[in-house]
Parts: structure tokens; sequence; C-alpha cells
């Protein structure tokens, strides 16, 4: 089950969450740095986006990993 806005909104820098597969890129995970209004800022940690910085919405994170 996707995490909720209110658990996003808890995140700290260095959560690690898994992002929901979306185009062309598989499911991933994901280091959180920022918190925002809808979103997180952060960098892709596995698959091809690995290392890029992205802010996907709240409603792509699918869970957290610690």
């Amino acid at each position: 089950m996707p995490v909720d806005e209110e658990q996003a909104r808890q995140f700290t820098p260095g959560t690690l969450v898994v992002i929901c597969a979306f185009d062309d890129i598989p499911e991933h995970e994901f280091e959180v740095q920022e918190v925002f209004e809808d979103c997180v800022g952060g960098y892709s940690r596995t698959g091809p986006l690995a290392g890029e910085y992205g802010e996907p919405d709240f409603e792509m994170i699918l869970r957290v990993i610690r």
C-alpha cells in the first residue's frame, strides 16, 4: 500500500523509500533529501536512474525501507 501524505511529511533526510514503476523505469530505491509540500526531493539509489536527482510525488512512494 502506498505511503500516505501524512507519513511522507514525516520523512527526514536519509529516509530510504521505494518508488513505483513509471514509464519505462522499474520500481527502484530512492533516498529522500528534502520534503516539499507535495513531493520529496532526493536521489535514486538503484535502477537506470541511480545517482539522478528527482522530485517524485508522495503518491509514487510505495513503502519505506528505513
